[in-house]
């Protein structure tokens, strides 16, 4: 029988808000076909990724992914559990009063959600749990407006060094986007200041973000040297690619207040296209594209785009969309589960 090769295993999930429900859903089916692949009936998400990475709602996806129960190292929710979050609790995430909507102005002189609806949630599904204590690596990003700089919460990190957070924290940091919720303020074990926004607003889509960690992390079983492209099996997720079209007659004349909102559209969504390029081409030009796969496509007109319309038919409509996907991408789905099942774990640099 053929040795199996060893592969760093990685997951990547973007940002969208309510859409996380997309590929939340698509990886209901990816669990229940990892349980049938592998033979193993109590199969999870966490078993078979050595890495997971995601923005805002990828980051709480991910860390749902790999919180662990308290009374053993196995996965607290399974893949439909996290989906429910959205379904059960995304009106409540989203959530605005009276008072609030003439206070904000919509969203214009102050953030558009008080962000107590996902504090609520948040430290429901993930309690006093910490960052150290996630099952698996991860790399959940965010952007310091304080120190003007990239963050990136990384589970490894917190079990070396400290630099220990609440892992319900580390999800609402990553979810703060602007004009939607208020920043984040949090602290570290060690007492320090972190003023967090959307890690969106740089990484998207943080597939090379979680390449990059990967290259430093891990290593391989011959050499000893860091992995490369050509050891590693990527799955990244996208949440519907909103193709929102600004016509020129109306764009020429816009100031400030009306290319916000565009600008931020454009930014997210240019970013996610960006880097799937860049993956896209890394493995193109090394000969193993099939080790690589993206699944990302434009919004159906049944979908509401905006990222904040937590409405229960919208929320049916982005799951029925992720059915619709996995079903579109089973056939690669299928052959890279038999990969992710059929790879050896990779060794972490000491």
């Amino acid at each position: 029988m053929t040795a199996k090769k060893k592969f760093t295993r990685i997951l990547s999930i973007d940002g969208g808000g309510i859409r996380g429900i997309i590929p939340g859903t698509i990886l209901i089916y990816i669990e229940n076909k990892l349980k049938e692949v592998s033979g193993n009936p109590n199969a999870r998400i966490a078993d078979y990724f050595d890495l997971i990475a995601g923005t805002s709602t990828g980051g709480i996806l991910s860390c749902c992914y790999l919180i662990k129960n308290k009374t053993n190292d196995n996965p607290k929710y399974t893949a439909s559990q996290i989906v429910d979050l959205y379904l059960e609790y995304g009106e409540e995430i989203f959530k605005n009063s009276l008072f609030h909507k003439i206070k904000s102005g919509g969203g214009i002189l102050d953030e558009k959600y008080p962000k107590k609806g996902m504090q609520k949630v948040l430290k429901e599904y993930m309690g006093d749990a910490l960052l150290s204590e996630l099952l698996k690596p991860t790399l959940i990003t965010a952007y310091e407006i304080e120190k003007r700089k990239a963050h990136f919460f990384t589970q490894h990190d917190a079990v070396k060094s400290g630099n220990n957070f609440l892992v319900r924290e580390v999800a609402e940091s990553t979810a703060s986007a602007p004009t939607y919720f208020e920043c984040a303020r949090i602290k570290d074990d060690l007492n320090r200041d972190y003023t967090l926004v959307d890690g969106g607003l740089f990484a998207n889509n943080p597939t090379l973000c979680a390449y990059a960690e990967a290259r430093n992390l891990f290593r391989k079983e011959d050499t000893q040297s860091a992995v490369t492209a050509s050891d590693m099996l990527i799955l990244s997720l996208g949440t519907g690619s909103n193709k929102k079209i600004y016509p020129y007659n109306k764009a020429k004349n816009w100031g400030l207040a009306e290319w916000v909102k565009p600008v931020i559209d454009i930014m997210m969504s240019g970013v996610a296209e960006t880097v799937d390029y860049q993956v896209r081409q890394i493995y193109d030009a090394i000969g193993c594209p099939d080790q690589y796969v993206r699944i990302e496509a434009t919004l159906p007109n049944s979908v509401n785009n905006e990222m904040d319309d937590a409405s229960p038919k919208n929320m049916q409509a982005l799951k029925a969309h992720g059915e619709v996907l996995t079903e579109t991408y089973k056939k690669e789905i299928d052959e890279f589960v038999k990969k992710l099942v059929n790879a050896n774990a990779p060794e972490l640099l000491a």
